[in-house]
């Protein structure tokens, strides 16, 4: 007898030999791929809270106001397929009650558009693509994928620079984990403003070039370690002017100890930290792993049958009885 493959044997075998080698192909190759910044994204962040303002009307700072942050993130589909880059659009703006609904984002207290270009893959700024302002650090709107227990350089783009945010473990956000970063700005000369004379105590010029100071009481961003999306954020900005060369703060523009997500942010920002996080595991895990598991289950037992596969052989010598003669 010759041993010979059987059709379901062979099936079996070429199967889990194909799994096997599909496993680390998504593993290693598909995985990395699927961590990608989009170029699609239109996502927008509300942050709320109370403390100063500036108000222009009276000329003078009111406490106890509510404060608004809306951060508008949109890809430049076309300039990101251009560049092989992500290009996203950003517009942020402050408002009081006193400016909310606006009808134009211009009209809001405090209007600021730019321009974050990003490689899809590291999330290092790439200075391209008309990027403004230069944009540096590890992370701005969101963190790096896999993200580590360790310090990154955060661009805060009222200060113009990048901010040390410490690891400070894990926080539960909507029911949802992530990693904990903080830091803090001391007071720092931002940029200067022309205004009237006496809003900074100098009454008898009309028009002085003042000095921008900004600092922040306190940031706090609580990220998904998967795709280093933000799922929390909570800052305590202060704006304040002050006379060229005064050491001392003349006005204040802004101050709040604690401006955060509102719940509506959060929980649409958990909720696509989970989508995303679940597609990655996906093709990096449980795809390799199950497919590894799967091709090797199978390729044993098509082995197995291949090994036991029998059938005859036309050159085999088939020996038949000869017929008895009876009487």
């Amino acid at each position: 007898m010759r041993r010979t493959a059987s059709p379901l044997s062979l099936i079996l075998l070429g199967l889990g030999t194909f799994l096997l080698v599909l496993a680390p192909l998504l593993a290693w190759y598909v995985a990395p791929r699927a961590a990608v910044n989009p170029i699609d994204i239109d996502t927008t962040a509300v942050y709320r809270g109370t403390g100063s303002v500036f108000d222009t009307e009276r000329i003078e700072t009111v406490s106890g106001q509510r404060i608004t942050i809306t951060q508008r993130v949109r890809g430049n589909v076309d300039d990101s397929e251009r560049s092989g880059n992500a290009v996203w659009d950003v517009t942020t703006t402050v408002d009081t009650d006193k400016s909310l609904p606006a009808a134009d984002p211009h009209d809001a207290l405090l209007f600021t558009p730019h321009r974050w270009v990003m490689d899809r893959r590291t999330t290092k700024p790439v200075h391209c693509c008309e990027e403004t302002p230069y944009i540096e650090g590890e992370a701005y709107l969101k963190f790096p994928f896999d993200v580590q227990k360790r310090s990154y350089q955060w661009w805060d783009n009222t200060l113009g620079g990048t901010v040390v945010l410490r690891y400070q473990g894990t926080k539960k956000i909507q029911g949802y984990t992530g990693y904990r970063f903080t830091g803090t700005v001391p007071p720092t000369k931002a940029g200067s403003r022309l205004v009237p004379g006496s809003i900074v105590d100098e009454p008898d010029r009309p028009q002085v070039l003042a000095e921008e100071w900004y600092s922040n009481h306190g940031i706090e961003l609580v990220v998904d370690q998967a795709t280093g999306r933000v799922i929390y954020a909570q800052i305590g900005p202060k704006r304040t002017l002050r006379a060229p060369g005064a050491k001392k703060d003349a006005a204040v523009l802004l101050d709040s100890r604690k401006i955060a997500f509102t719940t509506d942010t959060q929980k649409e920002a958990v909720r696509q930290a989970e989508q995303d996080s679940r597609q990655l595991r996906l093709v990096s895990a449980t795809l390799p792993i199950g497919a590894a598991v799967a091709g090797f289950v199978l390729a044993v037992v098509g082995g197995v049958l291949v090994a036991r596969g029998r059938r005859p052989d036309s050159t085999d010598t088939v020996v038949t009885p000869e017929p008895s003669l009876t009487m």
